[in-house]
C-alpha cells in the first residue's frame, strides 16, 4: 500500500464501491489486485483508508539515558558523542550517532565554536564599567570624534579549514585536488589603519616588530596626529605594550591627544576589527591571488582605499548597542 498516496486510495475505494472489479483497479493504479481487496477489507473494519499505526524500531535509550545525556552535555558543551557512550552507566549498545539523534532531540547541535579573548574577572568587571561609562555617548554628540586605530597581520595564505574542493571518490591526493601550501603559511604583512565617520587614514606597512619608539615616529608621527588636528577629535587604541608605554603616554599628552579609555581584552569593542575581516575577503575574492608579500602590501592597500566610507559609518554608528551589548553580557562575550 505504500504505493498509493491517500487520494489515491479514496478513488480506488470509490470504484470499488461502484462495481468496478479490483483486478481493473489495480491495473489502472500498477499495484497487485490484493492491495486493493486489503485495502477494501480495512475500509470496512476500520471505516477508513489510512495506513495502521506501525511499532517502529525500539527505542534504544530510556528516559534516564536521555536525561543523563541532555544534562551531560549542557553541563560541558564541548564533550563528544564518543565520550557519552563510554560514560553512559549500564549495560547498552549505543552508537553516536543514536547519542547525536538524542541530543538533537533535546536542541542541540555540533556547531563551529566561536573563538573569543580569554576573558577573567578582572577584565569583565572593567568592561561592564566601560560599557556603563559610555551607554549615553551618542554617533552625533560622541563617537563621529572617535578616531579607531588597530593593527592587523595578514596572512599570504589561509588555511582556515573552510575551502572546499569538488572530487569523486580515490581522488583525494590527485595533483588538481591537494591544497598545496607552505609549512608556516607563506607569512604575511602587519598594517597599521584608523578610521572615523568622516574618513579613514592611510594603510601604514609595519616592518618587524613594533616598540613604543617606532610607534611614536612611525605611526603617530606622521600618520595620527594630522587627524587629530581638531580639537574634538578622540584616539582610541587598544591596550597593547607599544600603546601603553610612558614614551607612548607622554607624547600623546605633549601633543595635547584625548585618548579614550579602553578596557583590556575587548576587540568585540572596535569596530575596526570588522573592516580588518572585510579587507581581508576582500582580498581573497581577487581573481589573481597576490604571489609574495609586495603583492599581498599592494593588495591590501588598494581594497582599502576602496571600501565604502558608508560602511566605516554603518561600524560606529554600531557602538551604542556594542556598549548595550556588553552590558547585558556583563563584561562577558558579544555577538560583535
Amino acid at each position: 500500500m505504500a504505493r498509493l498516496s491517500r487520494e489515491d486510495r479514496q478513488i480506488a475505494l470509490g470504484r470499488v464501491q461502484a462495481g468496478q472489479s479490483p483486478s481493473a483497479i489495480a491495473r489502472h493504479f500498477h499495484v497487485s489486485q490484493s492491495s486493493i481487496s486489503r485495502l477494501w477489507v480495512r475500509f470496512q473494519a476500520t471505516g477508513s483508508v489510512a495506513d495502521l499505526p506501525r511499532a517502529g524500531r525500539p527505542r534504544a535509550t530510556t528516559a534516564a539515558h536521555d536525561r543523563f545525556l541532555r544534562l551531560r552535555h549542557l553541563r560541558n558543551r564541548f564533550l563528544s558523542a564518543s565520550s557519552s557512550v563510554q560514560a553512559l552507566p549500564g549495560p547498552h549498545r549505543l552508537s553516536d550517532q543514536t547519542v547525536r539523534n538524542r541530543l538533537h532531540e533535546a536542541g542541540l547541535r555540533a556547531r563551529r565554536p566561536h573563538r573569543g579573548a580569554v576573558l577573567t574577572r578582572r577584565h569583565r568587571q572593567n568592561r561592564v564599567q566601560w560599557g556603563n561609562q559610555h551607554l549615553r555617548w551618542t554617533v552625533r554628540n560622541h563617537w563621529r570624534h572617535v578616531w579607531f586605530s588597530d593593527e592587523s597581520y595578514f596572512l599570504l595564505q589561509r588555511h582556515d579549514g573552510r575551502r572546499r574542493v569538488y572530487r569523486r571518490v580515490n581522488e583525494r591526493y590527485a595533483p588538481n585536488c591537494v591544497d598545496e601550501a607552505p609549512v608556516h603559511g607563506g607569512g604575511g604583512v602587519m598594517v597599521w589603519g584608523a578610521i572615523n565617520t568622516a574618513g579613514r587614514s592611510t594603510l601604514v606597512h609595519v616592518q618587524g616588530r613594533i616598540t613604543a619608539q617606532r610607534y611614536v615616529e612611525e605611526i603617530l608621527r606622521p600618520h595620527a596626529l594630522p587627524l587629530l588636528a581638531d580639537q574634538d577629535a578622540i584616539f582610541q587604541q587598544d591596550n597593547a605594550r607599544p600603546h601603553t608605554a610612558r614614551l607612548t603616554t607622554q607624547f600623546l599628552t605633549d601633543h595635547h591627544v584625548q585618548v579614550l579609555p579602553w578596557p583590556s581584552m575587548s576587540p568585540d569593542m572596535n569596530p575596526i576589527e570588522h573592516l580588518w575581516d572585510e579587507l581581508d575577503r576582500r582580498v581573497r575574492r581577487r581573481e589573481e591571488a597576490p604571489a609574495n608579500h609586495r603583492d599581498l602590501l599592494q593588495a591590501l592597500q588598494e581594497e582599502w582605499d576602496t571600501i565604502p566610507q558608508q560602511d566605516i559609518r554603518h561600524l560606529i554608528q554600531s557602538m551604542p548597542r556594542r556598549c548595550r551589548a556588553v552590558v547585558a553580557a556583563q563584561g562577558s562575550h558579544t555577538p560583535y
